[in-house]
């Protein structure tokens, strides 16, 4: 077929995207669990740094030294921008300290605030998208982090008094904000310390991280209890937050211990009474041991998991199937990603995992599983609609805009990503219609391609691959 009658096929495909989104306020509610913070954004440049440098009386010698990455010191958080800044690099360091919490929060500042988490952005997709109700975990819940949800009554959580209430109304003062600063800066940019001159090749950014709960795991022991309540209902719980554990901490807390905990708190949740799905959205996950642990001890034991490329190759490396790991790497293209989604599908045993890479979506799951092959088509269309809305308006944070882009065409890049694939199918499973229809089932696994709408200047790419994995499951009705 040619493509542009490809692409009127697949834009008639497209056309149940309405109807999804209507089905969507259907669904008997949503658990997000675990992690939410503040993304403080602020774009910095030269003379900014030297300004502060300079009122601070700060150490020039100290800034340009190499040491651990991690921020102690008032130095160490501009020892941390200057590095990224002068190689045009992205990185993210920890702050220890609660005063240099405060001292950032002063000196540094920030622009504008945004939901950060997957926990977060995903309870913030589902909630606009009409979900009711959709409960979201918050190991802080100050002002400022409240007024990251959207205002909307659906969206959930426990308050001060340990009842449950509108997220966006609540405020529990004790609570600290959790804060990942993001400092952006322009490439030609240039900066002088210590009579050394830098200048910025490439624009990027440096993440200032202040989040002793998060990077902990932490649960807010109320909303556990509240969530394993028989009087609430809920359809699907969305995991994420394990990807910042590590093995242990700098106060010997175990990443490992963090994870059976709350394995423990989602069996009270997720039990034959309740007849949840269970979606775990697995993340960049650093901490090899952790990585592990997690595909052994929570994805072998659930409905759902979801990764983009990188994640899935990350994936293979502890799961022993490093040359194909490197293969991918090498070549990231569907057919080799779907090589390495049938190995991870292998290993995990799980039900259902979906892949979302740049131009296609890919879902495989066991024969007569619970959601149909057409049922994972149109909630992936329905996310690949929203997601494209997300990137060409920089925000998904009223119901008016999620159709945005629903009469767009698809991209040639996911056609030609499709076509890969269905070749591939076709020599190791049998002839298929994946390229027109985007489903192939035999008697064992059921596969569901969708290729994607581009938009060629996104204004935002934040949280996409947590709002097409929810999207996706949830919106298919």
């Amino acid at each position: 077929m040619i493509l542009d009658a490809l692409k009127s096929k697949w834009l008639n495909n497209y056309k149940t995207a309405p109807e999804q989104l209507n089905k969507m306020a259907r669904v008997k509610g949503v658990i997000s669990a675990f992690n939410v913070n503040i993304d403080a954004v602020i774009k910095i440049n030269g003379a900014m740094i030297e300004k502060i440098i300079a009122a601070h009386s700060l150490d020039q010698n100290q800034i340009l030294e190499d040491g651990k990455k991690r921020i102690s010191l008032k130095e160490d958080a501009i020892r941390g921008i200057i590095h990224c800044f002068k190689s045009g690099i992205a990185e993210e360091w920890l702050i220890r300290d609660k005063e240099m919490f405060f001292w950032l929060n002063e000196n540094i500042g920030y622009d504008k605030m945004q939901m950060g988490g997957q926990g977060g952005i995903v309870a913030n997709a589902m909630a606009v998208c009409g979900v009711d109700p959709v409960y979201v975990h918050c190991a802080s819940l100050p002002k400022d982090q409240a007024k990251q949800f959207l205002n909307l009554p659906n969206l959930v959580t426990v308050d001060e008094d340990g009842k449950i209430a509108q997220a966006y109304t609540i405020e529990r003062k004790a609570d600290l904000p959790l804060i990942h600063w993001i400092i952006e800066f322009n490439a030609g940019d240039s900066v002088t310390i210590a009579g050394k001159q830098f200048t910025c090749p490439k624009a990027n950014r440096f993440i200032a991280t202040y989040d002793p709960l998060n990077f902990k795991l932490y649960i807010d022991e109320t909303f556990a209890e509240k969530m394993a309540a028989e009087e609430v209902n809920h359809e699907y719980i969305i995991l994420s937050g394990y990807q910042i554990l590590t093995e242990y901490n700098d106060e010997g807390t175990s990443g490992i211990d963090r994870v059976d905990a709350s394995k423990k708190i989602i069996q009270s949740w997720y039990h034959e009474g309740k007849n949840s799905i269970l979606h775990l959205e697995v993340a960049s996950t650093q901490d090899k041991t952790i990585r592990k642990y997690l595909l052994d001890n929570i994805a072998k034991n659930i409905d759902s998991v979801g990764f983009n490329e990188r994640e899935l190759i990350d994936i293979l490396e502890v799961i022993d199937q490093h040359e194909l790991a490197g293969i991918c790497n090498k070549n990231t293209n569907s057919k080799n990603l779907f090589k390495g989604m049938l190995k991870i599908f292998e290993y995990l045993n799980c039900s259902r995992m979906q892949l979302h890479m740049f131009g296609l979506y890919i879902t495989l799951q066991r024969k007569g599983f619970k959601i149909s092959p057409v049922q994972n088509r149109n909630g992936m269309q329905l996310a690949a609609v929203i997601a494209a809305a997300k990137a060409g308006t920089g925000a998904i944070d009223s119901a008016d805009i999620l159709l945005w882009a629903k009469d767009r065409e698809v991209s040639e890049v996911g056609l030609n990503e499709l076509n890969s694939l269905a070749e591939y199918v076709a020599t190791e499973f049998g002839e298929n219609n994946l390229i027109e229809e985007g489903i192939f089932a035999n008697d064992e696994i059921e596969i569901v391609a969708v290729p994607t709408i581009i938009i060629d200047k996104p204004l935002t790419l934040v949280g996409m691959g947590d709002t097409i994995s929810s999207i996706s499951l949830v919106g298919a009705r």
